[in-house]
């Protein structure tokens, strides 16, 4: 018992260092930073440098006490602006997932229009090169259909419904499950969690912690922002910080809804089983939309 609390600990302080201090840390440098050098010297190396070693003699000269307590100070600030950060996640993720506030509602379903009518144009534009070549094609229009049915799937892999690609993303995966299963993941995919086996889980979970990994790194960039207030470089960080949190993300995404789709083409009559929807008899193959809609039926129970 004693092992198992040891390494509970040890778990907890890595994701406390890793989520919270370091970044803090790196961020109240940057503050220290951004005050020392201003916009007037903003790449001034000599200055910096002076002002360096200027901070570390006067911290060596001070009593051991007083640099413990300074670490301390540093460790409690770094940790306070890292739960400041993580707490502002929240509004990341719901940007990024198009799942905008109402003052942007105006402007979200403007931007979903115009990706809805780019998808068609793509949609169409395959069409009309299917049609131009109903038979044998050669090569090349074979590779023609095929870039545009790429683009169509790089823009989203179903009608448009939300303003940002990684909204899409998700609402893919939603109107995938209704329309081909007849099962609405909204009141459905809880249920399906609880019947999954542990490898499917395992690997939707990875997915889904790379996805709030991902954000966390990109929230970082807002606090950068307001630096550039008084140190015009922060926006640079900013912009590394969250386009990488963003790149990520984007990956994340489409992993996770990749395997979510697989999810329920594998599994779903699992759940079909346990909620007694369907055949019996047929335990293999994938759900069919008369049962997707009756378990939809089960689970919303009304609502």
């Amino acid at each position: 018992m004693g092992g198992f609390f040891q390494q509970l600990a040890k778990t907890l302080a890595d994701r406390w260092i890793s989520l919270l201090v370091l970044p803090g840390a790196f961020f109240l440098a940057a503050v220290w930073l951004s005050v020392t050098l201003g916009h007037a010297d903003a790449w001034n190396v000599a200055l910096l440098t002076r002002r360096v070693e200027h901070t570390a003699d006067t911290i060596a000269d001070l009593p051991s006490g007083a640099q413990a307590l300074l670490v301390v100070a540093v460790l409690a600030a770094a940790s306070g602006v890292g739960f400041v950060v993580q707490a502002l996640a929240g509004v990341t993720r719901r940007a990024w997932l198009g799942q905008w506030p109402r003052p942007f509602v105006a402007v979200a379903a403007a931007r979903t229009v115009r990706r809805r009518a780019r998808w068609y144009r793509l949609v169409e534009e395959r069409r009309d090169l299917e049609a131009a070549s109903p038979g044998t094609r050669t090569r090349e229009q074979q590779d023609r259909i095929d870039t545009v049915a790429d683009r169509v799937t790089r823009l989203a892999m179903a009608e448009p419904g939300r303003p940002t690609w990684m909204g899409d993303r998700i609402h893919a995966v939603e109107s995938i499950a209704y329309h081909r299963y007849g099962l609405d993941l909204t009141y459905g995919w809880s249920r399906l969690w609880l019947v999954l086996p542990d490898p499917a889980r395992t690997e939707l979970t990875a997915a889904h912690s790379a996805f709030a990994a991902a954000v966390a790194t990109g929230t970082w960039a807002l606090p950068y922002l307001l630096l550039t207030a008084v140190w015009w470089p922060a926006v640079l960080v900013a912009a590394g910080i969250g386009l990488t949190g963003w790149a990520r993300a984007r990956a994340a995404v489409a992993e996770f809804t990749t395997l979510t789709e697989a999810t329920l083409d594998l599994h779903g009559r699992t759940l079909a089983a346990a909620l007694g929807v369907g055949d019996p008899m047929e335990g293999t193959g994938p759900l069919t939309i008369s049962e997707g809609e009756r378990i939809t039926d089960l689970v919303r129970k009304g609502r």
